[in-house]
């Protein structure tokens, strides 16, 4: 399994290689625990959202859905990489799912269904609202070997 990476010294990308450990579960220290995954997302829902929205920026969006587009992507990739990178799980893929709305009285269900195994991979959820908009993450982590 290859992993690519952008070396921050030279801007290069590298590409880590992880042979296969022929391990059927995760080492404790390794495992997707979705408390601290939680924290990461919704710190950086917080971050990327609180107070950066005005009402025109969201007025603007009704007209041009680019700009949810762009945004959802930027936040799936930054929770992606802080998580990979915090929790010490390189044998995992993350899954994130951003999604990104107006708040305008309207309700909304968002629910997925995974075929995985119990023991080793596991989901977490993280949300954001305010009195423009709302978004609601998902981040699955699946161990792989």
């Amino acid at each position: 399994m290859a992993q690519e990476q952008v070396d921050p010294m030279t801007s290069e990308n590298v590409i880590d290689v992880v042979l296969p450990s022929y391990r059927i579960k995760p080492e404790e220290n390794t495992k997707f625990y979705p408390s601290k995954a939680k924290h990461i997302a919704q710190q950086i829902l917080e971050e990327e959202l609180a107070g950066k929205v005005d009402n025109k920026w969201v007025e603007e969006w009704a007209d041009f859905g680019d700009e949810f587009e762009s945004l959802s992507k930027n936040i799936a990739d930054k929770i992606k990489e802080q998580i990979k990178s915090k929790l010490n799980i390189p044998r995992y893929k993350l899954v994130t799912q951003v999604t990104i709305g107006q708040s305008k009285d309207q309700g909304v269900s968002i629910s997925s269904r995974c075929l995985w195994d119990t023991a080793t991979d596991n989901y977490t959820m993280a949300s954001f609202k305010n009195q423009l908009i709302w978004a609601s993450v998902i981040v699955f982590g699946i161990y792989t070997e």
